[in-house]
């Protein structure tokens, strides 16, 4: 009979300082996984100390402001202005108590007498802006940085939101009594039927009925700026499931095509018009973008619909064509078969009091030809019969 030979006993001192090695690897590997996990998912609440900050300085008692309102223009810029040098001209007729200016630009860039051909525009911009990424959720936190210093001075009343390609139509005369004139925010809000934009992931935080699409540029009524602000639930729904599907990469071939099966979304054409239909606003509103944008409708394979915004150059912004801008006074919604008459106090007016995409050489040729020029607007002052 063969005999087996017992193993030695491991000591106790080794299973123990085995079991001690094996926690510290144990916790090490979960502090890495929890790491990574925090740097992969999405950004739910970039920059809230600044945006806390400033929300903190905003003057509640701007309701009840009894002195000269003010117009505040708020830029949202890449960088520096490009059209500085109209906008220039447009503030020097303005009366300087009548307005103000705030500026989101790439963190870092000051506007100096280096920077712009403006005086208007030596340091308006924010010192607390964050990098924006187009279609991304940072569009619209820079929005809201904005509008939240905006906010700080109680003078001001109406809040209009421009981007840096963006030119005023009608001189500062016309623009402040056409705003000052209505009680209401004008905002393009319509209702998203087609394009699937909607996640049901957002219910019931966003409930599908409440969900609305148009145009970022809007111009806000003090009392609904302050709604923006302050969101606080409806915007972490947007931080995590509005986002953009990856973009067309020729170097993917075929797989473009199911990349484009994915959900798609832009959150700056969703956000404020939602926000104020959930806050039961939507009747405080017209339904209505002041900006013109002149839309390239176009298709291909891999797109099932391709919008993009036509830049004005020198050559297509002649004063016609302006002119034709001006007049437009109705807009259609084919998603509500709803005619939206522009009106302000039971007056017809024009729908556009900005344009966008311009171009230097476009906004040389309005400047050079006298584009905008001068307008009696005392009508719209006239209480409503």
């Amino acid at each position: 009979m063969t005999m087996t030979k017992k193993s030695p006993p491991i000591p106790a001192r080794h299973v123990l300082r085995f079991s001690w090695k094996l926690v510290v690897i144990l916790s090490i590997t979960l502090c890495v996984l929890a790491l990574f996990k925090l740097h992969s998912q999405p950004d739910l609440y970039s920059s809230p100390s600044s945006l806390s900050i400033a929300r903190s300085r905003i003057s509640r008692h701007g309701n009840n402001f009894s002195g000269d309102p003010k117009i505040a223009f708020l830029f949202l810029a890449r960088r520096s202005l490009p059209l500085d040098f109209l906008w220039g001209s447009f503030f020097e007729n303005a009366d300087m108590p009548n307005f103000s200016i705030y500026i989101h630009s790439a963190p870092g860039f000051s506007f100096d007498e280096s920077t712009t051909r403006s005086h208007f525009f030596y340091g308006r911009q924010l010192t607390n802006s964050i990098q924006v990424g187009w279609g991304e959720s940072s569009m619209i936190e820079a929005e809201r940085l904005l509008f939240a210093a905006a906010l700080e001075d109680p003078a001001n009343q109406r809040f209009v939101l421009l981007s840096d390609s963006c030119v005023p139509l009608y001189n500062f005369s016309y623009i402040y009594n056409y705003l000052m004139a209505s009680p209401r925010s004008f905002v393009d809000s319509f209702l998203d039927v087609k394009e699937g934009r909607y996640n049901p992931k957002m219910s019931p935080n966003i409930p599908k009925q409440k969900w609305r699409k148009g145009s970022q540029w809007i111009a806000l009524v003090r009392s609904h700026a302050e709604v923006l602000v302050d969101d606080e639930a409806v915007l972490p729904a947007f931080r995590k499931f509005c986002k953009r599907r990856p973009p067309l990469d020729a170097r993917k071939g075929k797989l473009n095509i199911k990349l484009q099966k994915q959900h798609n979304c832009i959150p700056d054409e969703h956000y404020v018009q939602t926000l104020l239909t959930m806050s039961e606003r939507e009747d405080e509103l017209e339904r209505r973008t002041l900006t013109y944008t002149l839309w390239n409708n176009s298709a291909t394979k891999t797109e099932s619909k391709g919008w993009h915004p036509m830049t004005f150059t020198h050559a297509n912004a002649a004063p016609q064509k302006i002119k034709e801008i001006k007049e437009i006074n109705h807009v259609y919604y084919e998603t509500e078969y709803r005619t939206e008459w522009c009106r302000v106090n039971s007056t017809y007016v024009p729908c556009f009091l900005f344009a966008r995409k311009f171009s230097q050489g476009a906004a040389m040729r309005l400047l050079s030809e006298g584009v905008v020029g001068q307008f009696d607007t005392s009508s719209l002052l006239d209480p409503p019969p």
